[in-house]
């Protein structure tokens, strides 16, 4: 009888621990889930403002074209560029990065050119494309810094112990931060 017990004592002990560990499991990967999601989230927030940036771009363009004619290759410039960063939707992140930082610089030359002209500086729809141009920079600097702080959390979990073990179990990729590559844009 005692041994009978003993038996189920510890089969019971066995159990328990087994519980234990799945119920573990279960829970470091919900964890990884969610952060994962949250990336994902966070990306959809720098692509909704770099949507927002991309149909503002033929506005001011257009706008610009009016009163610098002869700039035709500034103009072609930042156009081609924003076909690139658009045709760069689904490549890697650092595909995409690096077509959203030429656009950024040709954003940039379209402004200086723009700066050379006193009556387009002073002209109202430039000036409202100008500020809403400058608006969504900012909002896509801040997503930006928000999708960078949700990577880093997620691949902390996903590169700390024991939570590693369940990402390379379940393949948790590693996600990779959007960088701006040129030390003069950053």
């Amino acid at each position: 009888m005692a041994g009978l017990s003993m038996n189920l004592m510890v089969a019971i002990g066995v159990a328990a621990l087994v519980v234990i560990v799945i119920a573990w499991i279960i829970m470091a990967y919900n964890a990884l889930v969610r952060k994962r999601i949250d990336v994902d989230n966070a990306w959809s927030g720098i692509d909704v403002q770099l949507k927002r940036r991309y149909d503002l771009i033929p506005n001011l363009v257009n706008t610009v074209k009016g009163y610098a004619a002869h700039e035709s290759k500034t103009l072609e410039a930042v156009m081609a560029a924003r076909s690139r960063a658009l045709s760069a939707g689904n490549a890697p992140m650092a595909q995409r990065a690096e077509a959203e930082n030429m656009f950024t610089q040709a954003i940039g030359r379209l402004i200086a050119v723009a700066e050379a002209y006193p009556d387009l500086k002073a002209n109202t729809n430039f000036m409202s494309l100008q500020e809403e141009l400058s608006s969504t920079e900012n909002k896509i600097g801040f997503s930006r810094q928000h999708y960078g702080d949700t990577v880093a959390r997620y691949e902390e979990t996903r590169q700390t112990f024991p939570s590693s073990i369940i990402a390379g179990a379940f393949n948790f990729k590693k996600r990779d931060y959007f960088e701006v590559e040129d030390g003069a844009v950053r």
